[in-house]
């Protein structure tokens, strides 16, 4: 059975080495938090403007500025700089916070649209810096793909902290 990062990898079309490359810079410390505040910013705009009905409603009980918010935060924490998302909201835990929404394939690559388009707008961001956010953000929605998929079989995700342990003698 494939596990779900090599599902992302497969279905994404990007290697683990390429959607992690995001770990061999601090790009918090290169950037800076205005510039992931700004992105964020332009996606959100992006996405709650966004001409498919069916794609904003995914987002209709979520307020922009809490989205914003998470989004920026997440990728702060995730890109070299203060944990903020853990502070304020706890573990990221990506599969289980999505796991109210319908995470598909045409929704990822809705979101990747919008995604792409923030950061080719950004004059913030250089493009290596650019190459190395969309490689993580295209494997990171696909293994939310992969994660909703098994929601939909109503499988379980194996975790080793959930293991029983042997009765003490």
């Amino acid at each position: 059975m494939q596990s779900l990062q090599e599902k992302a990898s497969e279905w994404s079309g990007v290697n683990p080495n390429d959607a992690f490359a995001i770990d061999e810079t601090n790009l918090y410390q290169k950037l800076g938090l205005q510039t992931f505040i700004n992105l964020s910013t332009n996606f959100y705009n992006r996405v709650y403007d966004d001409e498919e009905e069916w794609f904003r409603s995914i987002f209709a009980n979520s307020k922009k500025e809490d989205a914003i918010q998470n989004q920026y935060e997440f990728f702060v924490q995730r890109m070299g700089g203060p944990p903020l998302y853990s502070q304020r909201r706890g573990h990221p835990a990506l599969i289980a916070r999505h796991r109210p929404f319908p995470v598909t394939r045409q929704a990822a690559e809705r979101w990747l649209h919008h995604m792409q388009q923030a950061l080719e707008s950004s004059t913030d961001i250089d493009s290596d810096s650019k190459i190395k956010m969309l490689n993580f953000f295209r494997h990171t929605a696909f293994f939310l793909v992969a994660g909703d998929e098994l929601k939909n079989q109503k499988q379980s995700i194996a975790c080793k902290h959930a293991a029983s342990k042997p009765a003490a003698v």
